[in-house]
């Protein structure tokens, strides 16, 4: 019965990438996290993920619910917390929710594949390669 739980190791640690990965400044939703794990429809189980794994191992606080709204009970401990660690990043939290269309990652598919491309990187400045000559 290895592949039994091996399997759930292997989920969770794919929702723990997907949560790392999320850019600072931006939050995704339980579903969105599920999704780009590989596990559509478990929303659920990102929760409980994110519930049983310690703080500082992941992003925890860029992660809320589809409508924007921060989970935990307004004016709780943990509320608080993820309130003042998205203003940290600089996510206005509202009544407990966070604008999606200003900060949710990758959201906007419409901008991401019609919008200005991301600024060039300037080139290095300096010292020319020789020739060879």
């Amino acid at each position: 019965m290895k592949s039994v739980e091996a399997k759930p190791k292997a989920e969770h640690a794919a929702i723990l990438r997907a949560i790392a990965a999320i850019p600072p400044g931006c939050v995704a939703s339980y579903g969105e996290i599920a999704a780009r794990a590989g596990l559509p429809k478990r929303a659920r189980l990102v929760g409980r993920v994110l519930g049983e794994t310690p703080a500082g191992v992941a992003p925890w606080y860029r992660v809320l619910r589809s409508d924007g709204r921060i989970a935990f009970p307004p004016g709780s401990r943990e509320f608080r917390e993820q309130v003042r660690r998205l203003a940290a990043e600089g996510v206005l939290v509202r009544n407990g929710r966070v604008d999606l269309a200003a900060h949710g990652w990758e959201r906007n598919l419409d901008d991401l594949l019609w919008g200005p491309p991301p600024p060039a990187k300037k080139a290095a400045r300096g010292k020319r390669r020789p020739t060879g000559d």
